[in-house]
Parts: C-alpha cells; sequence; structure tokens
C-alpha cells in the first residue's frame, strides 16, 4: 500500500515497522523518548515500545554510542540518534575504532549491527557547528556502510535495510528534507549499495545524493528547456557505492557532473572523478566537473550560507562547461 508521507514520517514507520518485527531492535539517544527526538522521527515510539526498548540516554554521544557497539555485540540491533552529525566526532572511537572493526578483529565470529542515525546539511541558518557533512570522512573507514536517502521512499526502504544489515550503517539524513513530501510504499525493499535512476537522460550525468538530487533535477528541468537531456543519478549508498551504475551511465551520456553538499576537497565527488578517469577515461567527451561547498565552515548568516551553498544554477553552469 502506498501513502503520502514526508520524509521524517517515512523514517518513523520505518523505525516502527522494525521494532514490531523484531524485539532485538531499541532506539537510543538523546531526547528520542519522551520529546520523540531533536526532530521528531521517534515521537510516539515510546508509547508503543516502552522505555525499555525506547531508551533517553545523558547528553555523550561518546557513551551512547559506546553503550550501542556493546549491545550490538550481545545481540541487539540498537538504533543510535546523534543529534546534528557534527557531534558525530564525539562518536568516533566506538564508531571507527570499534564497531568498524569488530568482525574483522574477530575473525567473523562477531559482528556490529547498529544504525547511527544522524542529520547533516545546511540551509537553515544553523552555523559551522550544526551545519557540516561529513559523510566522506565516514566512507574513509572499511567496516563502515554510509548511507544517503534523498527521497521518503528511500528515507523508509534504506532505513529497513540498514536496521537488518549485519554490519555497522551510518545513515545520513538531511534537515531539510524533514518536511518533504513523497509516496512510500511499506513493501518496497531497497538494497545498500545500490544507485537509482533518478531521472533519464542521453546527454550528460549528473551524479549526486541527498538534498543535492531535488537541486539536480531541478537542474536538469531547466537543460531541458535548452534542449539538453542530463540523467540524474541518485547514488542513494555513500559506501559501499554503485560504481557499475555510475559508469554504465556515463558510457551512455559520455559527460559527468558530480554534485554534493559537502565541501569539494576530498569528497564523495572526488572518489568517484578519481573512478571514472581510470576506468571509464575512454567514454569521456569533456573533463569530469565538480559542484560543492567551497572549502570553509558553513556559514551562520544566511545571506553568506546562500552563496555557500550548492543551488540549481551553479549545476546548470557546470553542465555548460561540458556540453559545450
Amino acid at each position: 500500500m502506498t501513502t503520502e508521507m514526508r520524509y521524517v514520517a517515512a523514517i518513523t514507520q520505518a523505525l516502527r515497522d522494525s521494532m514490531q518485527q523484531d524485539d532485538a531492535v531499541i532506539v537510543m539517544g538523546e531526547d528520542v523518548a519522551h520529546a520523540g527526538g531533536s526532530f521528531k522521527a521517534t515521537r510516539g515510539l515510546l508509547d508503543t515500545f516502552g522505555a525499555a526498548r525506547v531508551i533517553d540516554t545523558p547528553i555523550s554521544e561518546s557513551s551512547i554510542t559506546s553503550a550501542a557497539v556493546g549491545a550490538a555485540l550481545t545481540g541487539l540491533r540498537p538504533v543510535v540518534e546523534i543529534m546534528f552529525m557534527d557531534f558525530i566526532t564525539l562518536s568516533m572511537d566506538a564508531l571507527v575504532n570499534q564497531a568498524a572493526k569488530a568482525r574483522y578483529m574477530f575473525g567473523g565470529q562477531g559482528s556490529v549491527p547498529m544504525v547511527l542515525r544522524t542529520p547533516h546539511g545546511g540551509g537553515l541558518n544553523a552555523g559551522p557547528q550544526h551545519s557540516q557533512c561529513l559523510e566522506a570522512w565516514l566512507a574513509h573507514v572499511p567496516g563502515l556502510k554510509v548511507v544517503c536517502p534523498a527521497t521518503p521512499q528511500d528515507a523508509y526502504a534504506l532505513l529497513r535495510a540498514a536496521i537488518a544489515d549485519p554490519d555497522p550503517v551510518v545513515f545520513v539524513e538531511h534537515k531539510a528534507l524533514y518536511a518533504a513530501k513523497g509516496p512510500v510504499d511499506t513493501a518496497q525493499t531497497a538494497s545498500l549499495g545500490r544507485a537509482r535512476i533518478a531521472r533519464p537522460g542521453t546527454d550528460v550525468t549528473l551524479v549526486s545524493y541527498g538534498a543535492t538530487v531535488a537541486t539536480c533535477l531541478d537542474a536538469a528541468a531547466a537543460l531541458e528547456d535548452a534542449g539538453i537531456q542530463a540523467e540524474v543519478l541518485d547514488l542513494r549508498s555513500i559506501q559501499p557505492w554503485d560504481k557499475a551504475a555510475v559508469l554504465e551511465s556515463v558510457s551512455r551520456t559520455h559527460r559527468a557532473v558530480i554534485v554534493h553538499e559537502a565541501v569539494q576537497a576530498f569528497g564523495v565527488g572526488a572518489e568517484i572523478a578519481a573512478t571514472l578517469a581510470h576506468e571509464g577515461f575512454d567514454e569521456l567527451d569533456a573533463p569530469i566537473v565538480r559542484v560543492a561547498a567551497p572549502f570553509m565552515p558553513a556559514p551562520f548568516a544566511s545571506s553568506l550560507e546562500h552563496g555557500y551553498e550548492v543551488t540549481a544554477q551553479r549545476v546548470i553552469d557546470a553542465v555548460y562547461t561540458v556540453v559545450a
């Protein structure tokens, strides 16, 4: 059954359905129980599942994540909420040194089936300590999976897949997407590591994920008026990423523009561009172009943040450099 719902409601539904299906799934985090989470993604879960499975924690990201790692190693499936991705820096020892390495260090005899949910991104004048996009940092760590859904449907299906996964998954949500509406079919499944074509095209491939998928779709609609057919490829999963889908798309369009909100330097786009240059070079008819944030902290003032953000016009301008 398909229902129209907001992105944040799709996350809540995915948590609810996973908890009803598996008693091992628990939710942990600051204000996730009585307050329903900082963005209300866990609202109502306490009433349904009780305080033993929906747990308000102290204000200590390090302790929350460490407790989740231990719980996962003993057979539970914790879903941790970190209020802002910026605060994931306080979780890095448990996440990077413990969760990511447990399966390898124990010779496959132990796993950490946990999900760490966290919102990233700007656009809400939240300033440099509440707007960072750190997904490339996490994707660099062997043993971690990183997912970033762009639609309510994927927010639901990918979160269900992440919770069912036997290894640690960082589930990245964009704050500006929480209010976005779209159809959600709760019977539809998704696999981590599989991209989707959000819009077919023949002249250039726009590779993106998360909130900038909508930016690329807006750019593609404007480009169509100019006779340019842009294909928009939504990665959905950043680690593992669907290299085959990107290479296949570029083999048809012969041009690539990679778009993400995170800073350009050492970002996800750099890895994709390097792969295209190495494995898809013969298919390229123009240089690979990246559109991303400048190498600086996210500004607080709205006037400065607007100049910092990735816009459809910036994507359009980049496309003209490769199709000219």
